[in-house]
């Protein structure tokens, strides 16, 4: 694989910037990529971005990393100064948060992912894949953006992602119920990894900035029409509150006629690809993979 190389942009009036993963030897699909983060944290350089794309590449997919403008930061529950795994360190969160450039709300990131897809999509040839295979994809708050542009893309009518790949992501404004069987395997987790609904909805608002903005498709998809949407894919760790929104997000998905995929990655945790050689982790990628090789067949 070639060495990443950082390009700037800038939309809608401001600067952000894209890190391109080349293949050694590309399929013919790219993938435009987001990390999570609860939409105030992450950086193109921790795992679940920069891991994800380079294994991604060496499988012969170019990927377009998005280094999206932050939201604001919100008021945070008491954070346990010796996570547990899965959970960032303090010292982590801290290097971010001085990383961290400017920070603007909704729909600025959005926006933003919309201008990363358009410029892969005009590069397609630089990147060595075809234009019209052309994907999205992110985790948790990155798949929220990833599916909030897909619906601006549907919507503008013109290029779209040739499918959609969602890891654990945040769909709706107010999390869907938890069944019996979900709370039940959230027992014993750390507050913070069990996603309380009312924390949820608190991060939801504070990316958007308005109640108003909340009921936006492009902030959150979920419970809006579905139809038109490109194939999705969406796998989801087991032990994670926020599956109820993938799960829920691939029924309305079914029921508005687009093809979907859900994969539930058993005993996982949320946030699973930024541990690095996690057996689900490995899984997601090479499905990922292997979903975008499919598109050869796409007209």
């Amino acid at each position: 694989m070639s060495e990443p190389y950082d390009l700037a942009l800038r939309a809608p009036d401001h600067d952000f910037r894209i890190r391109v993963y080349p293949a050694a030897e590309p399929t013919g699909a790219a993938l435009v990529w987001l990390h999570g983060g609860a939409f105030m944290f992450g950086t193109i350089d921790m795992p679940e971005a920069d891991e994800v794309a380079r294994r991604l590449a060496a499988l012969g997919v170019p990927v377009v990393s998005v280094d999206y403008t932050l939201a604001p930061l919100a008021a945070l529950p008491e954070y346990p100064e010796d996570p547990p795994e899965g959970m960032p360190s303090p010292e982590q969160i801290r290097a971010e948060l001085a990383a961290a450039g400017p920070r603007a709300r909704f729909p600025v990131a959005s926006l933003q992912t919309v201008a990363a897809f358009d410029w892969a999509v005009e590069h397609a040839a630089q990147l060595g894949a075809d234009p019209s295979r052309i994907a999205l994809g992110g985790a948790s708050a990155g798949g929220n953006l990833a599916a909030g542009a897909a619906v601006r893309l549907r919507d503008r009518g013109d290029a779209a992602p040739v499918v959609l790949l969602l890891a654990y992501p945040v769909l709706h404004r107010v999390l869907p119920d938890a069944d019996e069987e979900l709370l039940g395997l959230l027992e014993g987790l750390p507050e913070p990894l069990t996603f309380p609904p009312d924390e949820v909805r608190a991060l939801n608002l504070n990316y958007v900035g308005d109640e108003e903005l909340l009921v936006d498709p492009a902030a959150f998809p979920a419970g809006h029409d579905a139809r038109g949407l490109p194939r999705t894919v969406l796998v989801t760790a087991d032990r994670d509150r926020l599956r109820s929104s993938a799960e829920a997000f691939a029924a309305e998905l079914a029921v508005a006629g687009v093809d979907v995929v859900l994969q539930r990655e058993h005993t996982a945790l949320h946030g699973f690809l930024n541990e690095v050689g996690h057996p689900a982790a490995t899984r997601a990628i090479r499905r990922f993979a292997s979903e975008l090789d499919q598109t050869r067949s796409t007209p």
